[in-house]
Formats: structure tokens, C-alpha cells, sequence
């Protein structure tokens, strides 16, 4: 059973930083392809790529995001981890961890991801 299990909720000040983190356990990758994980935000209904990270360590980010997000990987420990900085109230919002069994490219589109954590709410106080 693949579980992925995120760290609790953050809030913070406008202006400050936050450091998620999913652990995966249960998934064994097949290494002769790629897999993707990747954060998203709840948007309302949706739910739209914050980032994503290619097993073989490419990278993408939202331009909403670009140039204050990092998404990592350690691998020794199966943890997934998002970093933001110069938060803002329009970041308050619930975020979520997926992955990507597998995957020659990330996409930012939910629909792809097959696997879910249960999402850490953000709030970043004004």
C-alpha cells in the first residue's frame, strides 16, 4: 500500500518561509523509467501544480511561485519537500503532495498523479 504522509499545518507572517514534507512509503520505483512527484494547491475545486520534481532531479514550478519555491527530494529518507519563501496571504490555502508512478516528463495537472497525501494547510497571517 502506498501511503504518503505529510507534515502538519504551518502559519506564518507575511513575508516568512515554509518547509513541507511527504513521506512515501510502499512505492518501489521502476528505475528503468522515471517517476514525478509534484505539491499542489486547492484552488476552490481545483487543484494546481505548485512544482514538480523528475526522479532524475528536473524540476518546474508555477510562475506564481517561480524564484521563492524549491521542491527537493531525500531520497534515503523518501521525503518529498516543498520550501517558500516570502509568503503572502494569497498562499493561505491547503497543499497537497502526489505522485507519479511513472513519468517520462511532470505534468502540473492533477490528473495525472495517482497517488495522494492528505494535505497540510498553509496559512500566512497579513
Amino acid at each position: 500500500q502506498i501511503k504518503l504522509m505529510q507534515s502538519g499545518g504551518e502559519s506564518v507572517h507575511s513575508g516568512g518561509s515554509i518547509r513541507l514534507s511527504c513521506v512515501i512509503s510502499g512505492f518501489t520505483p521502476d528505475f528503468s523509467g522515471g517517476y514525478c512527484l509534484a505539491w499542489f494547491r486547492q484552488l476552490r475545486s481545483l487543484r494546481w501544480g505548485v512544482a514538480t520534481l523528475h526522479s532524475s532531479g528536473v524540476t518546474t514550478y508555477h510562475d506564481s511561485v517561480k524564484g521563492r519555491a524549491t521542491i527537493s527530494m531525500d531520497s534515503a529518507q523518501n521525503t518529498v519537500y516543498l520550501e517558500m519563501t516570502n509568503l503572502g496571504p494569497e498562499d493561505t490555502e491547503v497543499y497537497y503532495c502526489a505522485l507519479e508512478h511513472r513519468g517520462t516528463w511532470c505534468s502540473p495537472s492533477s490528473a495525472y498523479y495517482e497517488d495522494w497525501g492528505q494535505g497540510t494547510q498553509v496559512t500566512v497571517l497579513a
